[in-house]
């Protein structure tokens, strides 16, 4: 008998056959499944080539917490598959110099998913509870659409990936140490996701329907619809996603004397409406111009029963508050893409230019209601209840021309300008309810605005040397100029500096399955608007969130060796 390497090993529950876990069979056919909970299970062996092979039912316990197979015969199948050839047009995975591309077509598991979920999948890529989004266990990820920042927080990004179908996205380019084309912010990288633009002639187009049930249902359904003809290409596409979410928050506080032990009982209900729609002008065979128009609507509400019990430090009851809160929320967006490629002749001489502008929209308000109990269940303070308004303004305007061109000795060079401005204003207000009328709460309310211009220039070089050598060398020049004014408090801060960010890149191709690369980069982490904005969100009466305006940006030098193997 030989050891079978590489065979499928996968742990079965015994109750409804789910597959639970799966590793593969060392070069001497032996395997281990560790941190497995109490219970009956069942294993299933399978190899190319062979029938599967399936233990009988074992249970571990407290008693018995390790279990031993006696060894595992695989038969031989009976009939062979012939002249079976599998075929992509692309590689789910391809590995370049400077990124990792992943081609969301190519594997059939994307079908139905949403963006967020394809990112969760990718290699590298995570997703926390709240829609942080980290690569490589490191947060401050830039996330870009079409090449272009989304200028959104975690969460509200979360939230457009959530209701945004995978069959939109045509690839999703991840990338540890950015070249120097690429905006410098983000100290963990970015990750920039391509939507389709299809190419075939004529009408065509596509519908998705999809639908769930967790605790409560949601769908996700989509059009798009393309029609190119001669030097035309018009496109489209909506999509329209409900989710109506649960949400179950335990926070303990521990101070001196008291413990605070407080639960949450959340429903999000959201929808969202996503459109694009867009042309294209083949002016000639060397000049390309385009239209983009895109935008999203996402109305919901946020219901929130929150119970806190306050004790004493041993533990007994002091007294509770009960607080009912509702948020109303609707975001907007709306984006204008102005853009042009013209191919200056047959060598790569390249220059292409876009113009945005992209404007969002927050109309959220809260609505608290709070009362007080004893110990004994009686009231014991006058009931609390507050309002707040917080709408918030964000205009970005940006225009870039970029260059490419391929010197003697097959030298790539790339250069190009860009310059960008943000202006965001935020006004909290928030109300308290006193002797049946509303009077400002001027401890709460607040009036933030903030403007942010960045002027940047950059140049990169690439040489493949031969088969297996390569490298890769860039500087990005950026000039930042920033004004925060608290217009409540009168107070004003203005942050003026300019900053260089090189990068470097060596690439060896050791052979078809195994490639190295060394790369290093200099990246800026600037806190988002959300991030400096002083107003008050509130949870209950014991919890909130609030920014901070003196936030500073963050620099890091990030050094990454890779290798890469079978793709």
């Amino acid at each position: 008998k030989e050891a079978k390497e590489l065979a499928s090993v996968s742990l079965w529950s015994a109750s409804d056959t789910s597959v639970l876990k799966m590793v593969l069979t060392s070069n001497l056919g032996e395997f281990e499944l560790k941190d497995i909970q109490f219970g009956k299970y069942r294993l299933a062996v399978s190899a190319v080539g062979f029938e599967r092979s399936t233990s009988k039912t074992f249970e571990l316990s407290s008693v018995q917490p390790n279990f031993s197979l006696e060894n595992i015969e695989l038969k031989t199948a009976p009939k062979a598959l012939q002249n079976v050839t599998v075929s992509s047009k692309k590689q789910m995975i391809e590995q370049t110099l400077d990124k990792t591309l992943i081609n969301v077509d190519a594997s059939p598991t994307n079908a139905g998913l949403t963006a967020l979920e394809v990112l969760e999948k990718s290699p590298g890529i995570s997703v926390d509870k709240d829609g942080n989004i980290s690569l490589k266990g490191k947060q401050g990820v830039m996330i870009m659409m079409d090449g272009k920042p989304t200028y959104l927080s975690a969460g509200d990004l979360a939230n457009l990936l959530k209701n945004m179908p995978a069959s939109q996205l045509e690839q999703i380019e991840i990338m540890t140490n950015p070249p120097a084309k690429y905006d410098a912010a983000g100290n963990s990288g970015i990750i920039n996701i391509k939507t389709k633009k299809t190419k075939t002639q004529g009408f065509n187009g596509s519908i998705n329907i999809g639908a769930g049930y967790g605790f409560n249902p949601k769908t996700n359904n989509s059009v798009a619809l393309n029609y190119r003809t001669g030097k035309f290409n018009f496109f489209t596409n909506y999509s329209h996603n409900w989710n109506k979410g649960r949400q179950i928050l335990n926070l303990k506080r521990v101070f001196p004397d008291t413990l605070f032990d407080q639960i949450s009982r959340m429903e999000p209900n959201y929808q969202n409406h996503n459109f694009k729609i867009g042309a294209d002008f083949f002016a000639s065979k060397k000049t390309t111009l385009g239209v983009v128009f895109t935008g999203f609507e996402n109305p919901g509400t946020m219901t929130n029963n929150n119970t806190t019990f306050k004790r004493d430090k041993s533990g007994n009851l002091l007294s509770r508050t009960e607080t009912i809160s509702k948020n109303t929320d609707r975001w907007s967006n709306k984006s204008l893409n102005l853009n042009m490629r013209h191919v200056i002749d047959s060598t790569g001489k390249e220059i292409s230019a876009d113009v945005d502008y992209l404007g969002y929209t927050s109309n959220n308000q809260q609505r608290f209601s709070t009362y007080f109990f004893d110990k004994t269940g009686s009231k014991n303070q006058v009931d609390e209840f507050l309002n707040g308004k917080l709408p918030s303004d964000i205009k970005i305007f940006s225009a870039k021309v970029d260059y490419n061109q391929t010197l003697k000795g097959g030298v790539k060079l790339e250069a190009g300008l860009k310059s960008s401005y943000v202006e965001t204003d935020n006004d909290a207000r928030y109300a308290t309810l006193v002797n049946y009328s509303w009077e400002t709460d001027k401890g709460r309310s607040n009036h933030f605005i903030y403007k942010e211009n960045i002027n940047a220039a950059y140049a990169n070089t690439r040489k493949e040397f031969n088969k297996k050598w390569s490298g890769q060398l860039g500087v990005r020049i950026e000039n930042t100029n920033a004004k925060g004014n608290q217009v409540t408090t009168g107070e004003v801060f203005k942050r003026n500096y300019t900053q260089l960010f090189p990068t470097a890149y060596v690439g060896y191709k050791h052979n078809d399955k195994n490639q190295f690369s060394l790369s290093y980069g200099r990246r800026i982490g600037r806190p988002n608007y959300q991030d400096m904005n002083p107003f008050y969100y509130f949870l209950d009466k014991y919890t909130y969130q609030v920014g901070n305006p003196y936030l500073r940006p963050q620099f890091s030098h990030n050094i990454e060796l890779s290798h890469s193997w079978n793709s």
